[in-house]
């Protein structure tokens, strides 16, 4: 059996006696020699080269896919009779620290320092003597109620962060409940929600019922202080809707990591915003664990055992 692996990260991957493993250049059609492989492993793949593999890859049963959401190797084109399994818990650590660091820097106004510094301002209305508790404002996670929407590993392990900083943790997901700790309601409790958050981040996955989900009705119900944070899926994000709601001054400001399209169009409108935080997709980008997840289900594949993660 032939596995194929991409040479957008190092994996130093023992694979069982049979199985043979074959690095291949994720930017470029996949050799006409290895067509014959059973076993793609995805991860920075261009839409292109995955349609691409899904058409020429005729003996194809798998495919792992380094990354938290599937949807990239969803639309690619593969066949119904080709196992899909994704990358849940590889991003974990490295999104939660990315995200605490865009909540801080909104919180702290970085933001607002390094234009500051660009136009060689001492910014001193940002500085000195600070209230202890400023109302209608967020400026520290001490006390603040975060809420994460789309609680699941990622959440798990980003909300111990925030709370260790003082932060009140809600999340919302599909059920509700009490999970790793922290207390989860399900969307029919936004109503309620929304209006107490200092901070709404976003986590959601990219779905037929995700898309758009954060917009103008959303954000109403936040209060004007509030920031939105999401390191999701930008397909999940009205932006429009977003810019209206930032410079209406209904919503504080946003810290984005992702977005609809991708490089982020020089025309945007989110470029501009003094209160708006772009980072350029940079949340995830390193799979840790990676090796260890696919030396686990190529074992459970062969062995024909239920594989980690399957999501088709």
């Amino acid at each position: 059996m032939k596995v194929l692996l991409p040479d957008s990260v190092e994996l130093d991957v023992t694979l069982p006696p049979g199985v043979t493993g074959v690095v291949y250049a994720t930017a470029e059609p996949i050799p006409d020699d290895h067509l014959d492989a059973e076993v793609l492993v995805v991860w920075g793949n261009p839409p292109g080269q995955l349609a691409d593999a899904a058409r020429r890859l005729d003996r194809l049963r798998w495919v792992q896919t380094l990354a938290a959401g599937p949807d990239a190797v969803l639309q690619a084109g593969f066949g119904p009779d080709v196992t899909v399994t994704a990358g849940l818990g590889l991003h974990d650590r490295t999104v939660a620290e990315h995200t605490l660091a865009l909540v801080l820097a909104a919180a702290r106004r970085l933001n607002l320092l390094v234009r500051a510094q660009i136009g060689h301002r001492w910014a001193g209305e940002l500085g000195g003597l600070q209230p202890v508790r400023e109302k209608h404002s967020f400026r520290t996670l001490r006390d603040a109620h975060v809420v994460i929407w789309g609680f699941g590993g990622i959440a798990a392990t980003l909300a111990p962060l925030l709370a260790a900083l003082g932060a009140r943790v809600t999340g919302v997901a599909r059920s509700a409940g009490e999970r790793h700790g922290f207390p989860v309601v399900t969307e029919t409790d936004l109503d309620r929600l929304l209006p107490t958050a200092d901070v709404l981040i976003s986590i959601l996955p990219a779905t037929a019922d995700t898309v758009r989900t954060l917009h103008g009705p959303v954000f109403d119900l936040l209060p004007s202080h509030a920031w939105v944070v999401n390191v999701g899926r930008g397909s999940t994000l009205d932006e429009k809707d977003l810019i209206s709601a930032v410079r209406a001054g209904r919503i504080a400001g946003a810290a984005l990591d992702v977005f609809e399209t991708e490089p982020l169009p020089v025309d945007s409108g989110l470029w501009d915003e003094p209160n708006v935080i772009i980072s350029p997709h940079a949340a995830g980008g390193r799979p840790l664990g990676a090796a260890t997840l696919i030396e686990e289900n190529v074992a459970a594949f062969v062995n024909d055992r239920p594989l980690r993660n399957r999501v088709a």
